[in-house]
């Protein structure tokens, strides 16, 4: 070294006066550099001269400061030999910089501490610099196999992490100079992942060269110490990393690139030494961390959303919340991936994390001022999510029990029959977001709040399932039955049915939103798709085939999707095998099977196979009615061909000749029926089942939607002695059973108009009036369930000649069995009651309709009052009930006719809202005026009794009128509808003085 260099130093050591050392060690650092063998002297004089202790004033760090350019110009000297004095020299300085930085944050608020926090912040970033070049120094050398080095750089690297991590929790506190320090922070952390990788391949390489040379006893014992000492290392960076990550994140994840930098860092390190670090690093712990990012940033997003409800939250502000909370997600999913076994240690966790997510989803998208925001999480987080799950399903290490309980913690089995029927009696409020995001792994498995989480959740794992391996399709696989469990709920399947939902569209490019049920449902198309090859196909068809029967309508009707779409794309071998043992099981049940009785095994198996041929090809249905009506030579196949009508079995798909011979049959047996059904019973029909020819053609009829004009006279005289035995019969079952025929019939006579003409029905109706007038009054039900086809019948009535007096029987039978029904307020008979009377009011020529509604209808009633009925209500109500039902028929609306509608909603709703306004103005100013009433003058009074009395005179006038049978009846009816309107603007006129009187 330079004699003038040593010279110079010794000066510096010698001088008393802080300003003379700084101003000696600015010409040291402006002196050419040589090597020499005193570097490593020099090097430890500089550690010396560098104050450790906490300066109180700016001049120790204006010394310190001057210390630092010397330091970095012998640095770059590369000099392996003197690298420990240099990474001594640093790990000084490094401790040295964390206590000022401290005491300088406390005491930067004091304006005479400026120019000192500003010096000593210029030499922080001067050290930083230098730091990044000790580490680009040290990793030229391997000092992992010197236990004394490797300490040294361990407590090194420590030291530096330690720093950065104070500047992290300071960050707000230095922001003057956070962008140049948080710039070198980086460095630093990259310069400490550098190392690891650069000290493990070269580890790894010297123990190599070690092997081969044939010396094996030293080669384990370099081994041993490299690797151990490289490990402490690893476990360094990975502990310290993953804690500056933390810091990073906090405050809604300000320092990006830090964050960024920090957990990639974590990753790294994770992947250089697998083996070894699984007994080292606490992977749980790194999981839970980043859990708990995941967490916090939705929780933040939460509770800052909710206090804005009105306003909608833009994709931006959405991306900002949703892109860090995928990057946690990416880093979770990759230590996953690395560490199986390990993250099995809180896969509880982890469960909670993915079923957070998905109630996140739900909650936005049932928002409308989420909805843009339940778009960007579909985009960012939807696959993601089903990653991280995936990384443990498809782990090899671990066991399919294990597999099993995770989805049992997310699917929870025991949570449809027993917590969840508890809790829908324990509250009816509805959680929070904020508040379910804050649930245990314990509390989350009793939510019900996450129920639709759930199911959500396992239609996007169903969806992604493609990327399982074949043990965990399985495993899915075994939680389709939680599945149809748990969509029984009435809360789940009432969302699924009316709620939608973000859907990836399958480019990656764009989000649609779909119903709830069609995601669901294309979600298992999917994954049957996906297990059409695998060991898992086995439990899939055993699955369709225990739920062919479901007695939830929303499930059977998704099993049944899913045996259509099997049948579409299976062999047709497969799909004639199947329906062929469909076809056996059926007729091999038990002849205790009714086929009346929609619950039976029989009816809902028939069902399942109607809907089956309604949506597959026309052969299979040909198949069935061979084997059912002329193949089979069972007692009991007559039965199961009237249970398959009964359900819709499609006969249009028969060939015209073989529809013609079934037709032609069900008909004969019909007519057979009704012409001996005076006669005594006799053993000759092929049917076990009273009636069943009236049955077989009724529900020819329905599945038809045709009339036959065959049907004739005989058909009325029929249902006189129907009624008549039905009145004498004392058992009650024969009596249920005659209620079920006579049903049945008048659904027969309401699509044969021709009836409505004979001279017979006049006969039908007047017993037809006293069977249910006498039912009403004797309190029995075996008619309640013909009543909805009594409605049917009277519908057609609109050619039924009748005469609109008082007097006439047939119309007044034909007025009380419309009062009967009308009465009624179940909304199923309210339904049928009212279509029924809106057909006929359509279609008849009657006048006097107010005759067929009775006073006390059920439309007339006042729904709040259920009290006070008017039939002014009853009319308006009917009004609105046929529009209603006009609207049901028309095609869907395009999206310009919606917009066009909504915008007229939102000019009708301000106009409506000025006239409230308005009307609450005027009736302030109302109240404040006496309350005196207007008396009227004389002549108005006077005029009003004329009028009424005139009214009067020509009501008997009409009444008259009437008796006289030489005028014509179409004048009669002219001068009625005439006077009628008179009647009602006088009435109006009495009610208006009576007002102001």
């Amino acid at each position: 070294m330079e004699k003038n260099a040593m010279k110079l130093l010794e000066e510096i050591k010698s001088s008393d006066l802080i300003e003379n050392r700084a101003q000696l060690l600015t010409r040291l650092s402006q002196l050419d550099v040589e090597e020499n063998s005193d570097l490593p002297s020099f090097v430890e004089s500089l550690t010396t001269l560098w104050e450790d202790f906490t300066c109180l004033d700016v001049s120790l760090c204006l010394l310190n400061k001057a210390i630092l350019p010397v330091a970095s110009k012998y640095l770059a000297l590369d000099r392996p030999d003197c690298s420990h004095y240099f990474l001594a020299f640093a790990i000084k300085v490094s401790q040295w910089c964390a206590k000022h930085l401290n005491m300088s944050v406390m005491s930067m608020e004091e304006s005479q501490e400026e120019e000192h926090s500003n010096i000593f912040f210029q030499l922080l970033l001067d050290y930083l610099r230098f730091s990044a070049s000790s580490f680009t120094a040290i990793g030229k050398t391997c000092f992992m196999t010197d236990d004394a080095s490797a300490v040294t750089v361990h407590k090194f690297v420590s030291e530096q992490l330690n720093l950065t991590k104070e500047l992290i929790m300071n960050s707000k506190k230095v922001e003057s100079f956070s962008s140049e320090i948080f710039k070198a922070v980086q460095v630093v952390i990259d310069s400490t992942v550098r190392l690891c990788k650069e000290y493990s391949q070269t580890v790894n390489r010297e123990v190599s060269e070690m092997k081969t040379s044939g010396h094996v006893g030293k080669a384990r014992m370099e081994e041993g110490n490299a690797v151990g000492n490289l490990v402490s290392m690893i476990t360094l960076g990975v502990k310290s990393l993953s804690e500056l990550g933390m810091l990073a994140a906090r405050d809604g994840g300000n320092l990006v690139a830090i964050l960024n930098t920090s957990w990639k860092g974590v990753i790294t390190l994770l992947q250089l030494d697998k083996q070894t670090l699984v007994s080292k690093v606490d992977v749980g712990e790194i999981i839970l961390k980043l859990i708990s990012l995941i967490k916090d940033s939705l929780r933040f997003a939460a509770e800052a959303w909710s206090c804005s409800v009105k306003e909608n939250i833009s994709a931006t502000e959405a991306r900002r919340v949703f892109l860090p909370v995928k990057f946690y997600l990416i880093n979770a999913v990759k230590v996953v991936a690395l560490f199986p076994s390990q993250a099995s240690m809180v896969s509880k966790d982890i469960a909670l994390c993915i079923l957070m997510i998905s109630a996140f989803k739900v909650s936005l998208s049932q928002q409308t001022h989420g909805k843009s925001a339940s778009e960007v999480m579909t985009d960012l987080l939807e696959k993601t999510t089903v990653d991280l799950l995936g990384a443990l399903l498809n782990a090899a290490e671990l066991t399919q029990e294990f597999r099993l309980t995770l989805l049992d913690s997310l699917f929870v089995d025991e949570f449809s029959n027993q917590i969840c029927k508890k809790q829908s009696h324990d509250s009816h409020t509805k959680t929070s977001l904020v508040d379910i995001l804050s649930l245990s792994v314990e509390s989350a498995t009793s939510a019900r709040d996450l129920l639709l989480a759930r199911v959500v959740l396992f239609q996007s794992v169903m969806r992604y399932s493609f990327e399982l391996d074949k043990d965990a399709k399985l495993a899915i696989t075994t939680k389709l039955q939680w599945l149809l469990d748990i969509l029984a709920d009435k809360e789940v399947y009432s969302s699924v049915l009316s709620s939608q939902l973000p859907m990836a569209d399958g480019s990656g490019k764009i989000v649609i939103w779909e119903s709830m049920y069609s995601a669901l449902l294309l979600s298992l198309k999917t994954l049957m798709i996906i297990l059409s090859s695998t060991p898992a196909w086995e439990e899939l068809e055993t699955f369709l085939l225990q739920n062919l029967l479901h007695p939830h309508f929303l499930c059977w009707q998704i099993v049944m999707e899913l045996w259509c779409f099997w049948v579409r794309h299976a062999t047709d071998d497969l799909v004639v095998d199947m329906i062929n043992q469909l076809c056996t099981f059926i007729m091999s049940m038990p002849s205790s099977e009714t086929p009346l009785c929609p619950d039976s095994v029989l009816r809902r198996t028939t069902k399942s196979i109607c809907f089956l041929l309604t949506h597959s090809p026309k052969s299979l249905t040909v198949q069935v009615y061979k084997h059912i009506s002329t193949e089979s030579r069972s007692d009991h196949a007559p039965d199961v061909y009237l249970a398959l009508l009964l359900d819709g079995f499609p006969l249009n798909f028969l060939p015209d000749r073989i529809k013609n011979d079934a037709k032609r049959q069900i008909f004969a047996d019909f007519f057979n029926f009704i012409e001996k059904f005076d006669e005594k019973p006799s053993n000759s029909s092929r049917y076990t089942l009273l009636g069943a020819p009236v049955f077989t053609v009724s529900a020819c009829l329905r599945i038809l939607k045709m009339s036959i004009s065959e049907i004739d006279a005989k058909t009325l005289n029929f249902v006189v002695a129907l009624i008549q035995k039905y009145r004498n019969s004392k058992d009650e079952t024969t009596k249920e059973r005659y209620s079920e025929i006579l049903s049945e019939t008048l659904s027969i006579i309401s699509r044969s108009e021709q009836l409505y003409t004979c001279q017979e029905m006049d006969n039908v109706i007047t017993e037809l009036q006293k069977l249910f007038n006498s039912e009403t009054n004797h309190h029995h039900n075996h008619l309640r369930k013909s009543k909805p086809n009594l409605a049917l019948f009277l519908s057609g009535l609109s050619k039924y000649e009748m005469s609109e007096t008082k007097k006439c029987p047939k119309s007044i039978a034909v007025w009380e069995l419309y009062h009967m029904l009308l009465r009624k307020r179940h909304w199923a008979l309210v339904h049928h009651a009212v279509t029924a009377f809106g057909y006929f009011c359509a279609r008849t020529s009657c006048n006097q309709l107010w005759r067929f509604v009775p006073e006390d209808a059920a439309l007339a009633f006042d729904i709040a009052s259920g009290k006070e009925a008017k039939t002014e209500r009853f009319m308006s109500e009917l009004k609105m009930f046929l529009e209603k039902e006009q609207a049901l028929l028309s095609i869907t609306p395009s999206e310009e006719e919606l917009e066009l509608l909504s915008k007229e909603g939102t000019e009708v709703k301000a106009t409506v809202q000025k006239l409230l306004e308005g009307r609450s103005q005027r009736s302030m100013e109302v109240e404040k005026r006496p309350n005196k009433k207007r008396k009227l003058p004389e002549g108005i009074c006077r005029g009003m009794e004329l009028l009424q009395n005139g009214v009067k005179r020509i009501n008997e006038g009409l009444n008259e009128l009437r008796s006289d049978e030489n005028e014509s009846e179409e004048f009669q009816k002219s001068l009625s509808n005439q006077f009628s309107c008179l009647e009602d603007l006088v009435s109006h006129l009495l009610s208006l003085t009576a007002a102001s009187d």
